[in-house]
């Protein structure tokens, strides 16, 4: 098999394929491998092999659905017995788990070949992908873009070839994020589908999940199937589905009504195109003859992105402590880092605590929404993929941040609530090109990225679908039949055409 061949194929074909012999997972491994060497210098998806670990793996291989399939996962959460899980930062190199988590045993015992873990932003705090510790990760359909985050490493490996599925996880839009700037689709399970364990009860309150980036629907219809199901200790057992996920997939939704919004709820700028890519999907849903019409929840944007920003604020002292005491030092971590630590820690755990209890208001909200819609239609990102840097605070800013952290002044001021402007205009600024995922991270709610626009320019720009808690089902035959009369497969990223035309064989675009 080479290259052309490998990208035509999606993890489930693959799959089928080793069953029937024509090909096996050591031939699929070496082709991963070699497609990441070619790659790697341009996208930066990769920051850890786990090549030897690999091989081990198929000498006793799983004889699972997707056994032999080549995969990675994520350096963040997805823990792998004996090698560090850096959360891309230097500051948590010294962790070095002694277990498996939970989904990352999942992959392994559904056969999936791990060969390697995926780079993020630090501690998965970003819409970018632009550690310091490994450098920035690059969008295969423009390598001066980004990939989005913090699952951009993952992303920029499936759009590149190097795999047909990666795993990611999401705690405000992490899945969703860099499958819509990559051409991909990427479903965000309901709270408590899919364990964080064993090392972790709920990731950020809850607001995380796990989950893949994948080019087919049913590649992420079987991934929800392996990681479906509670684990001993965890907080919540969600009812299960009335069938395997790849079966419900190819069910009929029946008739949907949606309702649709292109307003950024926190009254940012919405791009053009992001509303051009909203509008292309309701005329396929009205299509497909669906009722859609322009609604949204109830819930004030604003409030909802300040209770997200709390929560989100408050993960940072939590995890640079974990960094301390393992050895770290203060220059280990990256300043953005450091200074949310610091207006993180500058938080009253009653403060906390009264945001935390919004999450309530905003999910009787919504569920006041889906008792008459069965979904929300969004924009999933509020802009194009932006160029790298471009959502960067100005230099200047930086400095006289760095400057207060260094000097202590700024917990001073945060403490004293003099910063109140500068907090506002940092969550502000960090929220504006995604101001859409995170209702479904606080709500606990299932939410897809679909990729059915591309921009004048040429970037993948997907659109959101929010359901009810535990639909998992009716997204991914939503997903399903469009996919069927907007398929997106075939459509490759610049570098990976690149790489079929290399190999003499050139797919339709």
């Amino acid at each position: 098999m080479d290259f052309a061949h490998y990208l035509q194929h999606d993890a489930t074909a693959l799959a089928a394929l080793i069953r029937r012999g024509d090909t096996n997972p050591a031939e699929l491994l070496a082709l991963a491998l070699t497609r990441n060497a070619e790659v790697h210098g341009r996208i930066n998806a990769v920051c850890r092999l786990l090549d030897k670990q690999a091989q081990a793996q198929l000498a006793h291989l799983s004889t699972g659905p997707l056994a032999g399939v080549p995969f990675l996962i994520k350096d963040c959460v997805q823990d792998y017995a004996g090698v560090p899980t850096s959360f891309g930062s230097r500051s948590m190199q010294g962790y070095v788990p002694l277990e498996h988590a939970s989904v990352v045993r999942r992959y392994l015992q559904a056969g999936l070949v791990v060969f390697g873990k995926t780079n993020l932003p630090e501690f998965a705090l970003k819409a970018v992908t632009d550690p310091v510790l490994y450098g920035r990760a690059s969008n295969p359909w423009n390598l001066d873009h980004t990939p989005g985050g913090s699952s951009g490493g993952a992303a920029a490996a499936v759009a590149s070839g190097i795999v047909p599925m990666a795993a990611g996880n999401d705690g405000g839009g992490s899945l969703r994020i860099p499958a819509a700037c990559c051409g991909l689709f990427a479903l965000r399970p309901s709270r408590g589908r899919v364990s964080s364990g064993p090392a972790i009860g709920e990731v950020w309150f809850g607001a995380s999940t796990e989950g893949v980036l994948s080019r087919s629907v049913r590649d992420s219809a079987l991934a929800l199937d392996i990681l479906s199901g509670p684990e001993p200790g965890d907080p919540f057992d969600v009812a299960p589905p009335a069938a395997p996920y790849v079966d419900l997939m190819r069910r009929d939704p029946g008739h949907l009504r949606i309702g649709f919004s292109t307003v950024s709820p926190i009254g940012t700028e919405v791009h053009p195109e992001a509303v051009l890519a909203v509008q292309k999907a309701v005329a396929l849903l009205r299509g497909l003859g669906h009722e859609v019409e322009e609604a949204a929840p109830e819930i004030d944007g604003a409030a909802l992105a300040e209770s997200f920003l709390h929560m989100y604020f408050g993960q940072v002292p939590a995890i640079v402590a974990r960094g301390k005491a393992l050895g770290a030092r203060a220059s280990d971590v990256e300043l953005m880092s450091r200074l949310l630590a610091t207006l993180g820690g500058s938080v009253s755990s009653g403060r906390l605590t009264a945001q935390l209890d919004k999450w309530n208001d905003f999910a009787r909200a919504l569920a006041r929404f889906h008792a008459r819609y069965d979904m929300l239609l969004t924009p999933t990102l509020a802009h194009p993929p932006i160029r790298h840097g471009q959502g960067d605070p100005p230099r200047g800013e930086q400095f006289v941040l760095d400057l207060l952290q260094r000097s202590g002044l700024l917990g001073i001021l945060a403490r004293l609530g003099l910063l109140e402007g500068t907090v506002n205009k940092i969550a502000r600024d960090s929220l504006r090109y995604v101001p859409f995922t995170q209702l479904a991270n606080l709500t606990g709610t299932p939410a897809m990225s679909v990729p059915l626009h591309w921009t004048a320019a040429g970037l993948p720009l997907g659109v959101q679908f929010v359901a009810r808690f535990g639909a998992e089902d009716k997204l991914l035959q939503l997903a399903h039949q469009l996919e069927g009369v907007a398929p997106w497969f075939d459509r490759l990223s610049p570098l990976a055409r690149e790489g079929v035309e290399a190999a003499g064989k050139l797919v339709p675009a």
